[in-house]
């Protein structure tokens, strides 16, 4: 039997948490009831939070590609967070890995230059990787904003501290028995790091979906343009289409939903993982 002071003990703490969750989950709610509004209603006085007149003209408009080619856009999105994760979990995992499991010259040296590329700012980057991407003429392709950024150094950090957790003897053991150290790489450090790749995988594809600075320099094509940039075409001079881009945005969380749904037990332990070794 559970006691009652102890459960009374807990109330305050989960009164704090409906709190957290109501404030946290209101925005996301107001967008997606929104998204089912005119711009009329959006607007009208007072403000109504559940539609009166609920319509799909929002999402019908945004997918006929009335005013953008959204499908194709999203399609867009979708390649290039696929192609940015693949490539930035396995850089920063043999990256994470050399660091982790090998001793090399200058190797603090070259971990503390990788951690302070952590305090530089996107902003300062933009003008010299622009001119690289004029240089490999990959302005306007995908490959101008799926591979910047795949080395990421918080993503070293990160599985570094998981593998760190692997036992050394497990890989002598590896070597003893002839495997080399590709086979190791594959067959023992990625498969024990599992947890957090997935972590870093999950936070890559957000960090690249909702990516919008970079991609708005990079892209010009409106048939090249990401999702995230597309819908801020719908912001004109002298309209803006609330209600499309409320229902594209509802769109848009969709996948960071289903991600941090299917892997939800993963991302918690990873975060453990990397957080105990140090």
């Amino acid at each position: 039997m559970v006691r009652k002071p102890y459960i009374r003990s807990l109330f305050p703490r989960f009164c704090v948490l409906v709190m957290g969750l109501v404030v946290a989950a209101t925005p996301f709610v107001w967008m997606f009831l929104c998204s089912f509004k005119t711009n009329a209603e959006i607007f009208s006085a007072p403000i109504t939070f559940l539609p009166k007149n609920p319509t799909l003209r929002n999402y019908k408009d945004l997918l006929e590609g009335r005013q953008v080619p959204f499908l194709r856009q999203y399609f867009n999105s979708v390649i290039v967070s696929g192609l940015f994760t693949g490539v930035n979990v396995f850089v920063c995992s043999a990256a994470a890995f050399a660091f982790a499991k090998y001793k090399f010259p200058l190797k603090n040296l070259l971990f503390t230059l990788v951690i302070a590329f952590v305090m530089v700012p996107q902003q300062a980057t933009l003008v010299p990787l622009f001119l690289l991407m004029h240089k490999l003429n990959w302005l306007d392709t995908i490959f101008s904003v799926a591979l910047p950024g795949a080395f990421n150094a918080f993503g070293v950090f990160f599985l570094r501290q998981v593998m760190l957790s692997i036992p050394d003897e497990l890989i002598d053991a590896a070597r003893i028995d002839g495997a080399g150290e590709l086979k190791i790489y594959f067959r023992i450090a990625l498969p024990l790091s599992g947890a957090g790749l997935v972590v870093l995988g999950v936070l890559s594809f957000v960090n690249s979906w909702n990516e919008f600075l970079w991609a708005r320099i990079a892209l010009s094509s409106t048939e090249r343009l990401t999702a995230t940039v597309g819908l801020a075409s719908l912001v004109g001079m002298y309209k803006v289409e609330y209600g499309m881009l409320m229902a594209g945005a509802s769109l848009l969380i969709i996948p960071v939903i289903i991600l941090f749904v299917i892997g939800r037990d993963l991302f918690v332990e990873g975060i453990l993982r990397g957080a105990v070794k140090g």
